[in-house]
């Protein structure tokens, strides 16, 4: 497989993905709804798909497939206007107790006001490793890709193909990474008005209603499993940043980050999780 590596983008080291799978989403074929009662609709053939909310009902939608490792795209068009206590979340994750998940959540927010990219992510059911930013654009104006790269090593989050955070392996100091658990994909649109905008001041509009969110483009290059096991051998894709990468993230960190858990002092008075004292997670 050939892969390209524009300015910023991520350099891709394949290691070996001849049976790995490169699945083009048609969301009819990739993807079910499974909760909103008729308020998710796939739409143009399969091409695109949309959730909305009102005040009975939000929506979601999950991937008939599970994952282990590879690069997972989809293109997102936000909820327009005052979305104050919306949340619209895009993330993997698997089941039970000591779940791994890896998330994007996109928190709402009043009319001319930025929306928060709130990330995220679990290792054995352990989370509260969040990151926020803001945004350099208006997400609700048009569709924008956001990525997920996993491998054993690391986990990489992307905005239009512009590293955001890197969340290193760091098992060897005791930190939980997932690593072992498949993982599939899920998004839903839902109320959050109790904590999701200004911390729960800013309550939903629901005069605005419905709220609609579009889906687009999905694009998964990565290792589908079948009954727990992956369908392309032991072997992974490996990820790594390029040196304009780094550049580029350390640019989005430091103009549109908005929080770190890594420098909240108030919420560990007694010191930081160790990973923060190795790597900006």
């Amino acid at each position: 497989m050939k892969s390209v590596t524009p300015t910023f983008l991520y350099v891709l080291l394949i290691i070996i993905i001849d049976d790995s799978v490169l699945a083009v989403g048609n969301f009819h074929q990739e993807f079910d709804i499974t909760w909103g009662d008729g308020r998710g609709k796939v739409l143009s053939s399969g091409r695109q798909l949309t959730l909305s909310l009102d005040q009975t009902s939000g929506s979601g939608f999950q991937s008939k497939n599970e994952y282990l490792f590879g690069k997972i795209d989809m293109q997102l068009k936000l909820v327009p206007g005052n979305s104050a206590g919306t949340v619209t979340a895009y993330y993997l994750s698997s089941q039970g107790p000591t779940h791994d998940e890896i998330d994007f959540e996109f928190l709402g927010n009043v009319s001319g006001q930025p929306y928060t990219l709130h990330t995220n992510v679990f290792g054995q059911g352990k989370g509260g490793k969040e990151q926020q930013f803001h945004l350099w654009f208006d997400p609700t104006a048009h569709f924008h890709t956001y990525s997920i790269l996993w491998n054993p090593q690391r986990i990489i989050f992307s905005v239009d193909e512009t590293p955001i955070r890197e969340f290193k392996n760091l098992e060897s100091i005791g930190v939980p990474f997932p690593k072992k658990q498949p993982m599939r994909i899920y998004s839903s649109l839902w109320n959050a008005e109790n904590w999701a905008t200004q911390g729960g001041r800013v309550k939903t509009d629901w005069s605005k209603a419905p709220f609609t969110a579009s889906y687009r483009n999905f694009n998964a290059n990565a290792c589908i499993t079948a009954k727990g096991k992956p369908s392309c051998s032991s072997k992974h894709s490996s990820f790594t940043t390029d040196t304009a990468s780094q550049a580029r993230m350390k640019w989005v960190q430091k103009n549109y980050m908005i929080y770190n858990y890594c420098k909240d002092i108030q919420r560990f008075p007694k010191g930081f999780p160790r990973e923060c004292t190795v790597t900006t997670a």
